[in-house]
């Protein structure tokens, strides 16, 4: 029978040395890291008590933002959804009845919002698409939750309360850089 290939193998079978059979160089810099790393700082930070500075343009969980007068900016025209290459945003827009211009906008409004945050890569792209600046991403980090269908996030978690309005003018200088 033929090889497939031309190539010829050697299999070397070279005797180990002493210091190769106890394994002691692998030993002697296997303590030597350790040792090194022993005297260190500690990069180790107590969550809840301290928290570690983050960036500026840190991108976040998301909020739905309120205008002034407390009405939904978002009036549903899918922009952020079709910009975002996850596919995470989904809505369903609803006309306005009368009695709620208080609540909304325009005559459009999404009646259902929702981010599969276990879809989203937060890359800000949906904020860059939106043309009424109804969705940001905030520097609040996602909750840790033990269910995949908790990570659906509704318009009861990412539309800001009225008394609890949250800041993203710092992200709007940035973005503007």
């Amino acid at each position: 029978m033929e090889p497939l290939t031309t190539r010829a193998s050697k299999v070397v079978n070279k005797e180990m040395t002493f210091g190769e059979k106890i394994y002691l160089p692998a030993i002697f810099s296997g303590m030597w890291i350790t040792i090194k790393h022993f005297f260190k700082k500690n990069n180790t930070v107590s969550y809840p008590e301290e928290k570690r500075p983050v960036a500026p343009i840190y991108r976040g969980q998301h909020v739905l933002k309120r205008d002034d007068e407390g009405r939904e900016r978002c009036t549903a025209c899918g922009l952020c959804a079709v910009a975002c290459p996850a596919e995470a945003i989904t809505m369903v827009a609803s006309e306005r009845e009368k009695g709620e211009e208080s609540l909304y906008r325009e005559e459009k409004y999404a009646s259902t919002y929702e981010i599969n945050m276990l879809r989203c890569i937060f890359c800000g792209l949906c904020e860059e698409a939106c043309p009424k600046e109804a969705i940001f991403l905030t520097d609040r980090l996602v909750d840790a939750e033990f269910g995949r269908n908790e990570f659906i996030y509704g318009k009861e978690k990412l539309v800001e309360k009225i008394d609890q309005r949250i800041d993203v003018s710092q992200r709007q200088i940035w973005d503007n850089h």
